[in-house]
């Protein structure tokens, strides 16, 4: 059963009562990312995540790891494009531990232009390890060619440019702005005590920060081709469409497709490229639902002289599962499959506060496992039929490539 609240500076909380565990898992959620920034604010999202584990009003970071760590306890965090997401798991007796630790760092962050120089050195060194992975190359350039101009295009990392700008109150002034109780959800999952919300509340609930609500900036997703040319080993390459949005039901439809076409070792594009040919160490299809715009992208790695070979095969796997579909007996067993991955994830409360987070942050409605299990059994091959045409769209074909290639020209064609 999900219980939901609202703390008394206006700070949502999602919950789920899971009483046959021994753990909690609480996340503050703030809907703010790469997307939300300024051009000159380029990866100030990332850095501010960074900065908050460095220490508070209160303590080092040292003391904040000592005091999970000595719990038994399990912090950390993430940024992506649409939102920061701080979180800390631990047994259901030192949950306040967690409370007090995330709701210092969040709120009371020291900011230290001392502690700015030194992280900043190491976000530096995050980008240039980005740099040298091909995936992430590709990935970057993606996002970068359909979302030209726009936040969404900008990689989450930021800039050196960028982040050389930031200082202590520049870092102050934009978390004034995008970290609001209007922004913020508390989500948990877990064996909770019954003075769970009063301890939120005491907490998260009396402080004060502004109610304001950012707004994401507009992407429109544009077809484009590109390639950046680098001396890897292998060719990175991304057939890419405009996909669904992270509002659209069809979500479920597409799950069970992409079961059968291109997620894990049984899709067809596994069996019937790797498996059959062996062209591709890896070889995959998945989709990125955002607020407004989406993607879905066939991605493979292969050897230069591979690569054509490779694209073609792909290109027929595309144009067989238009025309023909999928079968009901594929269909049947993707149902079978996403159940059980669904179910299986669930056991996990940290995965279960993931889910909690990420829905109310965006307003939809929390659904439990059986409705969920509902809306996946019910797709029918109708239902995956209309997906297909939607997300193979050749209208809406980016080719994107990175490593020993001069260019795109008749791939995918």
């Amino acid at each position: 059963m999900y219980i939901q609240k609202v703390l008394s500076n206006g700070i949502k909380v999602a919950a789920e009562h899971v009483p046959y565990v021994q753990s909690v898992s609480l996340g503050v959620w703030v809907a703010n990312g790469s997307r939300f920034e300024k051009e000159e604010e380029s990866g100030i999202s990332h850095f501010i995540e960074h900065m908050l584990f460095k220490g508070t009003e209160k303590r080092t970071a040292e003391q904040i790891a000592l005091e999970m760590d000595s719990v038994g306890g399990q912090l950390n965090a993430f940024t992506t494009r649409e939102y920061t997401c701080f979180y800390a798991k631990t047994l259901n007796d030192q949950t306040e531990t967690a409370m007090d630790i995330l709701s210092d760092m969040v709120f009371c962050p020291e900011l230290s232009k001392e502690n700015m120089d030194l992280e900043r050195r190491v976000v530096l060194e995050e980008i240039a390890m980005y740099e040298d992975s091909p995936e992430d190359v590709v990935y970057d350039l993606f996002a970068e060619t359909v979302w030209k101009d726009t936040a969404m295009g900008r990689t989450i990392l930021g800039t050196p440019e960028a982040l050389a700008a930031v200082t202590p109150d520049s870092m102050r002034s934009y978390m004034k702005e995008h970290y609001t109780s209007g922004s913020i959800v508390l989500a948990a999952a877990g064996n909770f005590g019954d003075d769970f919300f009063d301890k939120l509340d005491e907490y998260f609930g009396h402080r004060g920060i502004g109610s304001g609500v950012p707004e994401a900036a507009e992407a429109g997703y544009k077809a484009a081709n590109a390639v950046c040319k680098r001396d890897f080993e292998q060719v990175q390459l991304i057939a890419g469409f405009e996909g669904i949005d992270v509002f659209d039901d069809s979500v479920y439809a597409l799950l069970v497709f992409n079961n059968v076409f291109g997620s894990g070792m049984s899709s067809r594009l596994f069996q019937n490229i790797r498996e059959k040919y062996g062209l591709t160490y890896s070889i995959g299809a998945g989709h990125s639902a955002y607020i407004g715009t989406g993607t879905f992208d066939i991605s493979a790695a292969a050897s230069p002289e591979n690569t054509p070979r490779v694209a073609e095969l792909i290109s027929a796997e595309i144009k067989r599962v238009k025309s023909e579909g999928l079968t009901e007996d594929e269909i049947a067993r993707a149902k079978i499959q996403l159940r059980g991955n669904y179910l299986l994830a669930n056991e996990n409360v940290g995965a279960r506060m993931q889910t909690i987070g990420r829905t109310a942050l965006l307003g939809r409605p929390l659904r439990t496992q059986a409705e969920v299990i509902k809306y996946v059994m019910s797709v029918d091959r109708d239902d995956v039929m209309r997906i297909i045409e939607r997300v193979l769209n050749e209208k809406t074909l980016s080719v994107i490539a990175a490593g020993p290639i001069d260019s795109t020209d008749g791939l995918f064609a």
